[in-house]
């Protein structure tokens, strides 16, 4: 990255089902905390980035909505771009407003994903990710994943009463289970580590301890996955602020964390499982693009919509070797203290998932615990961290995929 960047200010809502709260009240929430923390005013940002992903259908606002929902934040006059990348979104509008920085077109800008999911009709709210992936095709990708897991492609099929992307889940848990000997009870632990960080975190959306024995006894949704398993659908908003280091004297330069890389990638159509995954070509990207390896990262947020998720993402990003996610959580090195932290917010799993905020709520964990400011769940010492996001699905892997590194700024005099 040519040109240092800084975040200065981040916020973000609790995340949750707020039935009574607006898209852009909880936008502005955000955006205020954002501001707040850095110290700044709202008519020093030079161009803002807002994420979003449902508020068309369920909210009926399919155009302008960054527009409609800043303006009661003050933030009009200056350009404002609307970032749909499915659940990648925030994460996007983040890597947008640092191309944006970097091009110099302004040197203060924001970063915005605000998400309203909870709805009397959860069929209706389901129907969002129905776009999320090939429509068209998703009984071909899950008798492609039957076949990777030894069963019979024939009887794969997707349900009706929840989201397809549980199935995609189940079915890529399972392919794994039968490559590497991944067990059930391996993404019990992954489980039961977030729901226990989580229990330091406020802003979290389920925030009670679990064992292993209770995830694997929880209710099914589709085997190996329990519902403690996996995300819940939430509601809620999240906001960075980051500057050029020209501008950085205009804030308070000891709290800044450095943006040390920034990479979006898009997925490609690989012939099976077994190619380079997308989130590992984006971590070797921002690797080289931060001149850092995993074995430098002391915390990381990845996308977690389901405890394999964070199985998989561990291998990707290379903090463990090929097949051996399960074995790292089932010993305890990716929980507090362990030697490899991840998802000390809870991850999605217990921190909640509002699908266009999720990116930018990763990030505002990792600046906590750069800053030494998250509390119960803090990670000793932290310097470097990543954040990985995924969106969608396409062929045999997401369709998108972000890269963050984020690094401990020095201490300035």
């Amino acid at each position: 990255m040519t040109v240092p960047l800084y975040i200065v200010g981040v916020g973000s809502t609790p995340t949750g089902r707020f039935a009574d709260v607006a898209l852009r009240t909880m936008a502005r929430q955000a955006i205020d905390l954002a501001l707040a923390d850095a110290g700044a005013t709202a008519d020093q940002v030079g161009a803002a980035f807002f994420a979003n992903v449902g508020q068309s259908l369920l909210q009926g606002q399919h155009m302008i909505g960054g527009q409609v929902a800043l303006r009661e934040a003050g933030l009009d006059g200056i350009p404002i771009i609307n970032v749909e990348n499915a659940c990648a979104s925030a994460s996007t509008s983040f890597y947008l407003a640092c191309a944006h920085l970097r091009a110099g077109l302004c040197d203060v800008a924001l970063a915005v994903g605000a998400e309203k999911l909870s709805h009397p009709d959860k069929a209706r709210t389901f129907s969002i990710f129905d776009g999320a992936h090939d429509a068209e095709r998703p009984e071909a990708l899950l008798r492609f994943l039957a076949q990777q897991a030894g069963e019979d492609p024939t009887q794969a099929a997707v349900a009706q009463q929840r989201s397809v992307f549980m199935d995609i889940y189940a079915a890529l848990a399972r392919a794994h289970m039968a490559r590497h000997g991944t067990t059930q009870r391996q993404l019990a632990h992954v489980a039961a580590k977030n729901h226990s960080h989580s229990v330091h975190n406020p802003l979290a959306q389920h925030r009670a301890a679990m064992s292993v024995d209770e995830v694997l006894a929880a209710r099914a949704i589709t085997w190996p996955l329990t519902l403690p398993m996996c995300a819940p659908i939430g509601d809620g908003a999240a906001a960075a602020l980051i500057v050029r280091e020209d501008a950085l004297e205009r804030f308070d330069a000891k709290r800044a964390v450095r943006v040390r890389a920034s990479v979006l990638v898009s997925g490609s159509d690989r012939v099976d499982g077994r190619e380079t995954p997308i989130s590992r070509r984006a971590a070797l990207r921002a690797y080289a693009e931060a001149g850092v390896g995993p074995e430098d990262i002391d915390v990381s947020e990845v996308h977690d919509a389901t405890a394999f998720g964070e199985i998989a993402q561990c291998e990707h990003l290379g903090l463990c070797e090929p097949g051996q996610g399960g074995w790292l959580a089932e010993h305890g090195h990716t929980a507090l203290g362990g030697r490899r932290p991840v998802n000390p917010s809870g991850g999605l799993e217990s921190k909640g998932h509002p699908i266009g905020a999720t990116g930018l709520m990763q990030i505002h964990e990792l600046v906590l615990q750069l800053r030494g400011e998250a509390g119960g769940r803090q990670v000793a010492n932290a310097r470097l961290a990543l954040a990985e996001n995924g969106g969608g699905f396409l062929g045999h892997e997401e369709a998108a995929a972000t890269i963050t590194i984020l690094e401990r700024a020095a201490q300035r005099t």
